[in-house]
């Protein structure tokens, strides 16, 4: 939220210094809210008033349409603001984020799909002061248009994919709404998983702790969310497994896993503590020190030649590492 916030303000910015219209494309952060909290908490310095007139005289459109205050954005909705002046902040001068490159997987005119590293943040927000969206803009400089088209936890590594055009963001959220992305994962988790292929359908509800962090937990009113595991491997303690995604929800494969008593290795939030210290102690065999959840494969259609295109990430050296010392082990058993 806070990424998309930065960039509402700066195209709203943009709009006041010169008369134009910003066009925002809803994601996953801000689906079903509210059209009037969601002006209200991306326009900070607007005041109040100003944001429920443009409302109410139709300047704020949703698909081209005019709505009320009371309208509950949905994914992929095309958000229409007209000019309204932002005040500038001293911190948004002041912060510099360095450009930086990062492994291309796949790239043409419409897309950019990256092989992400464990522990980068995909945008600034949270604490962070930027992520892997403000580096490839700034190493960028020459891109009119470049967007995230879904989203990865900080410390999960792999397939991260960015649209070069609005048409391609705006078709590839039309794929994900519909769940015709193919996305799977690698993950070891704690404990022996009994069943070869596995469905998990739980709801998940998202809320904040009392110290501002977010987090998910299984109950009856959250969303609709279903994850399929497979089992890939068992080794002494641990099992391999490919995840794939059915629906997209925050932190969904973490969550699923944890709550059937399979916490992810190394999941801080959601897994096993005392194990996560014990594989991550100096000379721990095996040994591990992130999260072991990597994002392998995505299958998707291309969203302007119509065809399937799927793309891969290999498993990181310190993953493979860890299953091979954990193989070790097992043949000496």
């Amino acid at each position: 939220m806070n990424e998309l916030r930065h960039q509402i303000e700066k195209e709203v910015r943009a709009a006041a210094a010169a008369p134009q219209v910003a066009y925002i494309t809803i994601g996953e952060e801000a689906e079903g809210q509210r059209i009037d909290n969601f002006l209200l908490k991306l326009s900070k310095g607007v005041p109040k008033s100003h944001v429920y007139r443009i409302l109410r005289s139709g300047e704020v459109r949703v698909n081209k349409g005019r709505v009320d205050a009371t309208y509950r954005l949905c994914m992929g909705d095309i958000v229409r603001i007209p000019p309204m002046r932002v005040a500038e902040k001293a911190s948004d001068h002041a912060r510099f984020v360095p450009a930086a490159s990062f492994p291309v997987v796949f790239e043409d005119e419409h897309l950019l799909v990256i092989d992400k590293p464990a522990g980068v943040a995909v945008h600034g927000g949270s604490g962070v002061a930027f992520g892997v969206i403000e580096q490839l803009r700034r190493a960028r400089p020459q891109a009119r248009f470049l967007e995230l088209v879904h989203r990865l936890d900080r410390e999960t590594s792999g397939l991260l994919m960015l649209a070069k055009k609005r048409s391609a963001l705006v078709g590839l959220h039309e794929q994900i709404r519909g769940n015709a992305l193919d996305k799977r994962y690698f993950a070891c988790v704690a404990g022996h998983f009994d069943n070869a292929r596995q469905h998990v359908k739980l709801p998940l509800y998202k809320y904040t702790t009392a110290d501002g962090e977010r987090r998910v937990r299984v109950q009856d009113d959250g969303l609709p969310s279903h994850t399929i595991f497979n089992r890939l491997e068992v080794l002494p303690g641990f099992t391999l497994l490919e995840a794939e995604l059915k629906t997209g929800r925050t932190h969904q494969i973490r969550v699923h896993l944890a709550h059937s008593g399979f916490p992810i290795l190394g999941d801080e939030k959601y897994g096993d503590y005392g194990l996560n210290k014990a594989l991550a102690r100096s000379g721990a065999n095996p040994g591990l020190k992130r999260m072991f959840l990597h994002a392998h494969s995505l299958t998707f259609t291309h969203p302007a030649s119509g065809e399937s295109v799927t793309v891969t990430a290999p498993m990181p050296p310190e993953c493979e590492a860890f299953l091979q010392q954990a193989r070790n082990q097992r043949a000496h058993d």
